[in-house]
């Protein structure tokens, strides 16, 4: 499979791509992160999804079995890029699938997407949930095999294969390590498209919670 990761030097993103290696093609914004990405085995592209055209991206999109967007304004960004990041890239990488005729999708999203934020929380993280419903309601709508993932609390912690996989779980952290082998199971099974799914740590073996959630 060739799969293309939106985000290609994040966290998550370089997890996933050193388990599918060869595999993956990482799109990174930045040239100085290739390195970081072809040393997982993965291949790198530069592609800069804020001023990318639709066209530019279809042509890295076409012959690809799947795409995995991964890709977000990240720590520090103000409410502005939630925007043209979490929304609008996720946006430009649907339009660039269905014109390089890419039908998988897997958009990594958040728990708390789909509702309204909690009062009392901040600018920015009232925009980013506002990016990522957005995001996932924009691909709902589109003749694609999605599959939405909102990963709870992210952690550094090695990953331990169980998880808890569901539409809606009780909040709650998951490894990074965990997200990554979550979406390699969605991707080998292709029964969860037009899904969405949360996800924390559990007590459940990913690959069989992920078959019996078909």
């Amino acid at each position: 499979m060739r799969i293309i990761i939106a985000g290609g030097h994040g966290k998550i993103a370089l997890r996933l791509a050193a388990r599918l290696r060869e595999g993956a093609v990482g799109l990174v914004r930045n040239p100085a992160h290739v390195a970081d990405v072809e040393a997982t085995g993965a291949q790198a592209v530069v592609c800069d999804l804020e001023t990318a055209s639709t066209e530019q991206v279809a042509g890295i999109l076409r012959g690809a079995d799947a795409v995995v967007f991964a890709a977000g304004a990240g720590p520090g960004s103000g409410a502005a890029r939630k925007d043209t990041v979490d929304r609008g890239a996720s946006v430009l990488m649907a339009d660039a699938a269905e014109r390089a005729g890419v039908r998988r999708f897997i958009q990594i999203s958040s728990m708390g997407a789909g509702k309204p934020p909690a009062p009392g929380r901040d600018e920015v993280w009232t925009a980013y949930i506002a990016a990522k419903t957005a995001a996932e309601d924009d691909l709902r709508r589109r003749d694609l095999a999605w599959t939405i993932l909102r990963p709870g609390r992210l952690t550094d912690e090695p990953g331990t294969g169980l998880v808890r996989l569901a539409p809606e779980v009780p909040p709650g952290a998951v490894p990074r390590d965990d997200v990554a082998a979550v979406i390699v199971a969605l991707l080998d099974n292709p029964g969860t498209a037009h899904r969405t799914y949360e996800l924390v740590s559990g007590d459940t073996p990913i690959v069989d919670l992920v078959a019996a959630s078909e």
